[in-house]
């Protein structure tokens, strides 16, 4: 998973990666918003979601404790991180505030 990831979140598009849990509360609320946001900013960005659960290495290593977090790389390199729920309002402001 290693190398793909960090494929994944070096092309030229910015990713934004959803760490979720099946058993996350929070994490269900927020994938309606990040289908709404993908839809509507697929020309600027890249969502993928990543499940801790099946991915404790990669989860481990990029420090992640709780769920959901939310990491926006450019370039390959994180540029912003939050945990927890955020309105689709205030994502997409945050992330049109880092790439513009």
């Amino acid at each position: 998973m290693k190398g793909k990831f960090e494929t994944i979140v070096s092309g030229e598009k910015p990713v934004l990666v959803d760490f979720h849990a099946t058993w996350c509360g929070p994490c269900k609320m927020l994938s309606p918003i990040l289908k709404e946001l993908s839809a509507e900013m697929k020309e600027q960005l890249r969502i993928i979601k990543i499940d801790i659960d099946k991915n404790q290495e990669l989860s481990q290593k990029l420090n992640v404790r709780g769920v959901p977090t939310l990491i926006l790389y450019k370039g390959g390199e994180p540029i912003w991180r939050q945990s927890g729920l955020l309105t689709k309002v205030q994502l997409k402001n945050q992330i049109e505030s880092l790439l513009n």
